[in-house]
Formats: structure tokens, sequence, C-alpha cells
């Protein structure tokens, strides 16, 4: 697709001399693209491709009316094989482009590091620096890795578009590309290296974009394994690494030791919320699937090692625990009999297998155990092994060994254990409440009593019956009593999260997120059922087995978390529950349905006030606050740069303790190619530290002001959000017109259902296809709705030059005001009216249309003039260039996406529900989720 007219915006798009390379890359992509095209589908497909995207652009740049008329005759004279070209080609276009620039990426840091220059905000060499000019100490840092818990969980939510099949092909692509951009090749090499690209993208055209069907969870669970493949298994243990030689490079031998404080977590296979698909046996099936791919990495790593250690006694000494681990190993040849480190290593090797079996694998052998072996008792007996070929190498000579993939390894070991990842359980509060009831109610029936039942009790009455039955030794659930399936089945699940422990350690399974949480009752029925299942011993000194966390979402539950928590740790039974966990309350937190709730300004500033109180209650009741951010990919979810998430918190609410959620296309963007991995990950944990360590206490009666103003903004935010959204008559018309919500719930992206329940009321519906639906017709009210309205009013009441004066200097001395307004011009950014009054066009009723249309482009104005008014910016994204080149390039692959959906849409919903145009409706969702890259 390399034409005059596409190189020469190419390079108005990327005028800087650094960006060269990037314009190459893009130009070789598309090129190829373009070749493969013509060579498939024909010159007449590739001009026609071409001149759609050329007319999208005059479109965008100039609403120009003639344009707009241009396409619409176009695509409205598109037949259907031709249609499905035409999307493919944009579609993969954005893929490609997305892979030229995640290069170019970790091509601009590397000059960076070979140039020797500072390091960059986020990394986590600055963050260190810092600590250690500030003079904290070895033991101060030692102090705060050893209680520090990081730890980004992976959730399957139905905005992961991309195919298995297409991610290996993408990181296939890269390698091919960065071979070019980091090896000398001579011309033959270049040239098979283009053959190979070629052979690549023909493959990629060929391969179908969808799923055939609708995902299982065991898919889910596949797909999120994949990422420990691409990232996770060889990126931790580095980022691990490069902390410890930082310190030690700084601070020699009084270099603190760093404990394992970051984690992959995992909702996938757990969480049953809405989802009736996740069943004991899928919670048993995601325990395994990971245990079984940690085991076999560790036996195949061993094996690898040992193939390396051919140190031979002759020349070196071991130390007599290591002459004790030889002693068991198996007998080698006896042209390698003087091999110790060899044989310890297949004897460790021999153990791994024998655990993997005794765990319910099945490894592959290849017949090397040929005698009876005693298998690990847990990962601590493994990391014990590698300890003592560790300190036997240090201790004669081969301290060089040790930090190769040794320490790797025994890294690994310590992150991952035998259970790869700690597995969350999640579910919604009413399910429980249903469960309590009837085991309460049957309870009554089948000792003949006559009482109130459960629902009818009071909240003291249902407050001292639980606590009751969960101090009782006696089982509330009778063996001769039938209950119904949703109580059977939840019980099932319970018992089943006893068995998981059982077999792979508490470690696997050590979180309870109860959804939907509006009371302290919420948390006591989960207790009681943990009772009743084998996972809370009680007596004098209660053993809770799983850390039971309350996830606030709507705006209503975020104001009342706090007196939800104070009526928790009033409570001497609870209390002793939490000393069992170490005295850590985790909380959850919901981004998404407080969004979709409150809109934006109010949903980010609810969540602050709450961190605020949360931590003030804490401290009060001497308990440590462990925050669980419920964040989505876009920023109408909680979404946004991490590394400045973390450090607008309030001060002291993150403490070292952070979990937050990674979800949709955001895992794939994030954790596909290793070196973008690696950097996230290192933005996490550098963004920890410095909010932690370096946190400067706040001007309190500065702050005083600005949350005064601020809880002014919202208020009015909120009037102006749920006026549109809930008030409005027509608008749940309007959103179910305007945008592909119905058809997004037929597209095989994910496992669970789009609503919590048989409705299509806004209120019932998930908030991921909430904001899905409204990224994908561009105008992205979830992230910018109200603002403009709120300042205006503001600035009305208040005096439009005092008002201004005061948000400005909130911007300048204010992390979360900085990065509310950050992730707000980043959407606007991505928001497109021109695009989405097209989507309005779709709506039947023009007086709704109209009215809501005109509404929501008033409002955006409103918010672009006082972004810029606060922010002194003259255009959107004026302080992000990286960023704002990214959407230069891709939205002229993404707009004629837009447009095709439109006129697809229009044909389906006019009758046309031919298999290609629903087929064509969802490849069109699936590319501009590509090209947006975070549009769940």
């Amino acid at each position: 697709m390399s034409t005059p007219t596409q190189a020469n915006t190419a390079e108005q798009s990327l005028p800087n001399e650094k960006d060269h390379p990037l314009r190459e890359d893009i130009r070789l992509l598309g090129r190829m693209l373009g070749d493969t095209i013509r060579d498939i589908e024909g010159e007449r497909i590739f001009d026609l491709v071409e001149n759609i995207r050329q007319t999208a652009v005059r479109f965008r740049r100039e609403q120009d009316q003639e344009a707009r008329w241009e396409l619409e005759t176009t695509l409205h004279h598109l037949s259907h094989k031709e249609t499905v070209a035409v999307v493919r080609a944009f579609s993969y276009f954005s893929l490609l482009s997305n892979i030229a620039e995640d290069l170019h990426h970790n091509r601009r840091r590397r000059a960076h590091l070979r140039a020797g220059s500072a390091p960059q905000a986020g990394s986590v060499t600055l963050a260190l620096e810092r600590v250690i000019a500030k003079g904290i100490s070895a033991e101060a840092l030692e102090n705060f890795f050893a209680g520090a818990q990081i730890s980004p969980v992976l959730t399957a939510h139905p905005t992961e578009v991309q195919r298995r099949s297409i991610l290996d092909y993408q990181l296939k692509i890269q390698l091919l590309l960065k071979a070019r951009d980091r090896t000398q090749l001579t011309p033959n090499e270049l040239r098979h290296n283009e053959n190979s690209l070629r052979a690549a993208i023909q493959t990629l055209w060929q391969t179908r974009m969808l799923r055939s069907v609708r995902l299982t969870v065991q898919d889910e669970i596949e797909n999120g394994l994949i990422y420990y493949h691409y990232t996770f298994l060889s990126q931790i243990p580095y980022v691990y690494a490069k902390i410890e030689d930082l310190l030690e490079r700084h601070m020699g031998k009084s270099a603190p030791n760093v404990a394992s404080f970051m984690r992959i977590g995992s909702w996938i296979g757990g969480d049953r919320d809405g989802n009736p698909f996740v069943t004991h046996q899928i919670m048993l099936h995601a325990a395994e699937r990971h245990s079984a791919l940690i085991l076999d990495f560790y036996i195949k790593e061993t094996a690898k090692i040992g193939q390396t250690m051919s140190l031979t006694s002759r020349l070196v000494k071991v130390t007599n625990e290591l002459e004790g681990l030889v002693s068991i190993a198996p007998d080698l040849p006896a042209s390698r009999i003087d091999e110790p480190y060899r044989r310890a290593f297949l004897g460790i090797n021999e153990r791994l297998i024998a655990t993997s079996i005794k765990l319910g694998h099945f490894p592959d052998t290849s017949g090397r155990l040929s005698r009876v072996i005693e298998p690990y008792a847990d990962s601590a007996e493994f990391v014990h092994d590698l300890d003592i070929v560790i300190n036997s190498l240090n201790q004669h000579y081969s301290s060089w060994l040790v930090k190769d993939a040794l320490r790797d390894l025994r890294r690994a070991v310590d992150v991952f254990g035998f259970h790869l990842a700690p597995l969350d359980m999640r579910q919604h509060s009413k399910v429980h409440e249903e469960v309590v009831a009837e085991l309460h109610d049957r309870s009554l029936v089948k000792e003949s009593q006559s009482g109130l039942r459960y629902l009818a009790l009071s909240h003291q009455e249902r407050l001292q019956w639980l606590l009751a039955q969960i101090n009782s030794a006696r089982p509330l659930i009778s063996p001769h009593v039938h209950y119904s399936d949703n109580t059977q089945s939840e019980l099932r699940i319970l018992r089943m999260a006893a068995e998981v422990q059982r077999r792979f350690g508490h470690a696997a399974l050590p979180n309870y997120v109860i959804s939907m949480t509006s009371s302290a009752l919420n948390i006591l029925e989960v207790a009681l059922l943990l009772k009743e299942t084998g996972l809370l011993q009680t007596g004098t000194h209660p053993q809770l087995g799983l850390n039971i966390i309350p996830l606030f979402e709507t705006i209503d539950d975020l104001r009342g978390c706090t007196t939800i928590m104070e009526e928790l740790f009033s409570l001497t039974d609870y209390r002793k529950m939490l000393q069992s966990r170490g005295n850590v309350q985790e909380v959850m937190l919901g981004y998404s349905d407080s969004n979709k709730d409150g809109g934006f300004v109010t949903s980010n500033w609810e969540i602050y006030k709450a961190e605020i109180e949360l931590t003030r209650v804490f401290d009060r009741h001497g308990i440590r606050l462990r925050l669980f951010h419920g964040r989505g990919g876009t920023v109408g979810r909680g979404g946004g740069p991490s590394y400045q998430g973390i450090l607008a918190q309030p001060p002291g609410s993150v403490n070292g303790q952070i979990r937050l959620t990674e979800q949709g296309e955001v895992i794939a963007s994030k954790y596909t190619d290793p070196e973008i991995g690696r950097r996230n990950l290192e933005t996490l944990v550098a963004a920890t530290i410095e909010s932690t360590l370096l946190n400067q206490q706040a001007d309190q009666s500065q702050m005083s002001r600005f949350h005064e103003a601020f809880e002014h903004l919202s208020a009015y935010a909120f009037s102006a959000y749920r006026n549109l959204v809930y008030e409005t008559p027509g608008f749940k018309r309007y959103f179910q017109e305007s945008t592909p919500i119905r058809e997004i719930a037929g597209l095989h992206i994910g496992s669970r259902p789009t609503s919590r329940k048989p409705s299509d009321a806004i209120e019932d519906l998930r908030a991921i296809p909430w904001v899905f639906s409204w990224s994908l017709n561009r105008s992205i009210i979830p992230g910018w709705y109200g603002f403009g309205s709120a300042v205006e009013k503001f600035s009305h009441e208040s005096g439009q030059e005092k008002t201004l004066l005061l948000l400005q200097e909130m911007y300048q001395n204010w992390p979360f005001m900085q990065a509310l307004l950050s992730n707000m011009d980043m959407v606007l950014a991505k928001s497109d009216l021109g695009i989405s009054s097209r989507y309005a066009e779709l709506v039947t009723d023009m007086d709704v249309r109209q009215q809501i249309f005109s509404r929501i482009e008033a409002e955006w104005k409103l918010c672009i003039k006082w972004l810029f008014a606060i922010t002194g910016h003259t255009e959107l994204l004026q302080e992000n260039p990286t960023l704002a080149r990214s959407i230069r390039i891709r939205t002229p692959y993404i707009d004629p996406l837009n447009h095709l959906q439109v006129e697809l849409l229009r044909r389906y919903r006019s009758g046309d529900d031919d298999d290609s145009v629903r087929r064509a409706i969802h490849m069109t969702i699936n590319g501009v989720a590509t090209g947006l890259r975070n549009s769940g």
C-alpha cells in the first residue's frame, strides 16, 4: 500500500529526523501489504482501498462535505466481497503500524541508553537513584522490598479481540524487523529477511481474523498463559536482576536483599461474577494449567543449565551440601563422572519431573525417570537445592556463573512457585446473600423452628446470626437437605478452592473478591461460606484461608466504604480473622462501574476521596491497607499511564502495596513484546517505589482549597452526566442505535454475557461493553463527558477569572488534577465528533438524534475550551508528542474502518443479515480496537 500520496502523508506525520526509521518501517510494511493485496485480490481492490483512505483523510482534515458524500457513495456501492477486502486491508495496516511503532519505542529507548542519557521518568533506574540520593538507608530499602506487593492482575474481559494466531504472527514480524534494525545483515541475509516478512504478511492476509465460535473460559485461560511465554517468565527475573545490580553498583556490599515483591495475578478461571461458565471444574482446570506450565518451564530450564555445567571436580572444589546433592543424583556416563554440578542438576531435574507427575501433570520425561524419585514437597525445597548450588559456586570462584541463567531461575521459582500465578475468586454479593439466606431458612425448617426468614431480618439481627454461625463448631450445611442448584454450585466451587490450595499451596488461590459490596454483611456472608467449606478454621485463634476483599463499585458504595470498614474493624471476631492474614486488609475500588454510574469526573474523585478516608480508618485501627485498583484499558475505566496514575494516588495510600487489573486488548499491547512488557513492569515498580519512599507531604491548607473546589466540580459533572445518561428521554435508544452495542454481543470476544442479567437497561449492562461501544463510535464520552459543563458552571458561580486561576494552580501543583486532565486530553485526541456524527445518523428518531448529539457536541467543545484554558495548551496532546505522532500515524487507517462500520451497520439493521455482512461488522470492530489500542 505504498503510493506517493501515502508516503507524503507519512512524512508529514513524522517530521522529526529521529523518526526516520519508523517512517521507513511503515513504508516497508505498507508496501509489502499492498503487494500482497495486489497479488491476491487484484489491482482494482488495491486502488479502491487507496481511494477510500485518501477520501477519509480529506474528510477528517477539512470536514469536507463533498468528501463525505464521495465516501458514503463509494462505501454504499461496495459488494460484500469488496467490503471484506477493504476492512481487512485497513485492519492489517493498523496492526502493522502498531508493530512498527513498538519497535521504534524500543529503538529510541536503546538509543538513549547507548548515548548515556539521563534515566527517564518511570524507569527503575531513576526511581532508585532518587531514593539513594535522598539518603534512604539500605535497611529501609530492604524493609520496603520485604513488605511490598506489586501485582498486575490479568482478567478475561471481552475487549481483547486478537486471535492467538494473529498474535503469533505479530510477534514473528516484530522479530524480523528487530533483526533488520539491530544486525548488520549481508545482502543475502537482507533478502532472506524480506522474504520471511512477505511470507508472514501473506499468511496474515490469508488467516481468519475472527474466531468462528465464542471463546470458552478454557480458551481465555490459554490466552492468558501465552503472555508468560512472551514476557513474564523471562522479563520478571530480568527486572529483579536489574534492581539488584543497580543497588550493588551504588551501595556495594551493603546493598539490601531484594525480596520478591512483584507477582502476576489472574482472574481468568476464578471470576464467576456474571459468568455461568466458570464452574468448580473450570477453576481446577485453571490451577492445573498454571502449575503445568511453570513445572514444564523449570524442567526445561534445569536441563539447559545442567548441560552448561561442565565444571570438573579435577579443577574445582564443591561444598559438602553439593556433594550431598550429587550423592542422590543419577550416575552420568564414565566420561562425565567428574562433573558434580551437571550431576546435581540431573537430580534436580528428575525431582521436578516427579513433582509434576505428583501434581497430576504429564511432563515429557523422554525416558529420564528410570528409578523411583522423591518429588519436591513444595517450591521451597526446590529453592533450597538451587541455593546449595549457588552457594557452592560462590564459595569456589564461580560467582559469574551465578549471575547468569541460574540467578534468573532462582528468582523465577521464588516468584512463581509451583502454582505460577495467584488466582482470585470473584462473585457478586447478591449471590452470596441468596446462598446464605437459603442455608439460614433451610436450617429453620430442618429444626422445625419458627422465625423470620433471613432477608426479613434487620441488619443487626443478620450480623449477630452470622457471627454466631461463624463461631459455631456445628456445621450449618446438612447432608440431609437438598439445596438449590445455585447454592450447590457455590458450595462446590468453594470446596474446590480448598482442594486447589491443598494440591498447589495457599499461594495458588489466596483471594476472594466480592463484587458490589454495599454492607459489612456481604463480607461476613462470605466468611460463613468459607467456614462451611473448610477455608476458615474457627476457634480462639481463627485461621482464614483466603483474603476476603470487598469491591466498592458504585458511587454510593464508594461513599459508604469507610463506614463499612469501620463496622468490620469494630468486630473482635473479624479482627481475629485478619490477624491470621498478617493484619492486612485488601480493598478493591471499581473504576468501571463507578464511571458508568456517575461519569468520569465523579468516579475519579470519589475513588480518590475513598482512598484518603480508608487510609485514615486503617491507620486508626492499626491495620495495613492494600488497595486493588479495578482499572481498565481505557480512561473511561480507570486506564491511562500507570506511572502517572500511581503517583497521583493520595499520600500514604500506596505504601508499597498495590494491585491493579490489566484488562482487554491492553494486555496484548503491553505484554506481547518482551521489551515493552519489561518497561511496563518497571513502570509499576518505579511508581510504587517513588510513591512510597519519596512521597512529599502536601500543603494541607492548599489541599483543603483544592478538595473543596473539586467537590463542586464533581457535583456539577455528576449532574450533567446523570442528566444525559439516565434522565434524558430517548438516550438508551440513542446509545443502542448510534453504537455497535447490539452487534458486540454477537462477536466471539469473551466468554461472559454483555449484561449481568437479561436486560437492555444501561444499569445492568457491564461497564466493559458500555465503554467499548462509545470507543468504537469515536465519541468516547465515558472519558470526558461532564467536565466542561462542570467548569463552566463553577466559573459562573465563583467568577471566571478567579476560577481559572484556582484551576490552573490545581493543575500545576496537584498530581491528581494533572493525571485527570492528561487522561482526558488523550481521550479527546482519540475522539472524533465528525465520525461520531455519522454513527448518530443511524438513530432512526431524528429528534432524539439531533437533541442528544448536539448535547454531546456542545459538551465536547466545552471540555476542549476549558482543558486548554487550564493547561495553557493550544492543541491536544501538546505535551505528549509521542502519542500525538502515534495517533497521526494510525488515524488514516482507523477512520475508514469507522466509515465502513457505519455503512455495514446500516445494511445489517435494514435487513441485510447475510453472514458476510455480520462478519465484516465484526472485523471492523476488531480493526478499530486494534488501531485505538485501549478501546475497552
